[in-house]
């Protein structure tokens, strides 16, 4: 057993499908243990997660509950999986962080679209409006921030220009993010890039109620060789990621155009937006 062990997520899981196929067998433990050559303790232990599933070790238990070959080759994937990440000794982040690359891909970009529920578009926010949806002690968080904007500043005017599509939730109008002097100053920002050609902003308002990202925040980008492929990123306060798989892409793809749909029109969101600064 790896020293310090703790079970991950996926190790629970596999333990759980040892001990189905031997309830389905009705085999006790010590039953069991005799047909495959372990231990009743060893089997337990696998089957709890106390330590981790060994692929030879799952693969024969397959055979010792006749359990269809599919089945069991794809536990022990899981188990060798597990294995793998555990080998790695480290998080993906200190490989890699989406979170601290994002910005150099809005560089290489060419079109940017996004969809916000609680905050302004991290490409359009000021730096008091930053600074107000970052904690203190999370001077990372708002460098990183600052970054995304500073990216965007190099790809809003010029010979390349990036085109934006941003939808976003009238929740996001409606929040007092700063207090009201943050906030008013931060729609009428809205309203000034929104002038810009190659900048599209639409608002989701609450009467369309249900919407197809639900609590889904996410930005889509495209690049302008056949090499590159379209990258998501998505992000919770726990972690950054990238999606890079086109099937879920394709799913990207659908929500953001069903958003639009619900979307009011550029020009009836750009007076929601002014309404809205007007009554702060």
């Amino acid at each position: 057993m790896p020293k310090d062990f703790r079970a991950t997520a996926l190790e629970r899981a596999v333990g759980r499908k040892l001990a189905m196929w031997r309830d389905e067998r009705d085999l006790s433990l010590v039953e069991a243990g005799e047909l495959v050559g372990f231990s009743s303790a060893k089997l337990s232990m696998m089957e709890n997660a106390i330590q981790p599933s060994a692929a030879v070790d799952i693969m024969a238990l397959g055979y010792v509950y006749k359990v269809p070959t599919p089945e069991w080759q794809f536990v022990m994937s899981q188990a060798q999986h597990a294995a793998d990440l555990r080998a790695l000794r480290q998080p993906q982040a200190a490989i890699f962080d989406p979170a601290e690359d994002f910005p150099r891909l809005i560089a290489d970009a060419t079109r940017l679209r996004t969809f916000a529920t609680d905050t302004v578009p991290t490409i359009f926010q000021l730096a008091d409006y930053t600074t107000a949806t970052t904690q203190r002690d999370e001077p990372a968080k708002a460098a990183q921030l600052s970054r995304v904007r500073e990216s965007w500043a190099t790809r809003s005017s010029g010979d390349d220009p990036l085109v934006v599509e941003a939808v976003f939730l009238e929740a996001v109008l409606r929040q007092a993010v700063g207090g009201r002097r943050v906030m008013k100053a931060q729609l009428l920002h809205l309203m000034e890039v929104s002038e810009l050609p190659e900048v599209s902003l639409r608002v989701v308002p609450y009467s369309a109620g249900a919407h197809p990202a639900l609590s889904c925040p996410f930005t889509w980008l495209s690049f302008p060789h056949l090499q590159h492929n379209d990258v998501v990123y998505t992000e919770t306060f726990l972690r950054s990621e990238y999606v890079e798989n086109h099937a879920l892409i394709e799913q990207v793809a659908e929500r953001f155009a069903a958003l639009r749909t619900l979307a009011l029109d550029e020009g009836n969101s750009l007076e929601l937006v002014a309404k809205t600064a007007a009554e702060i």
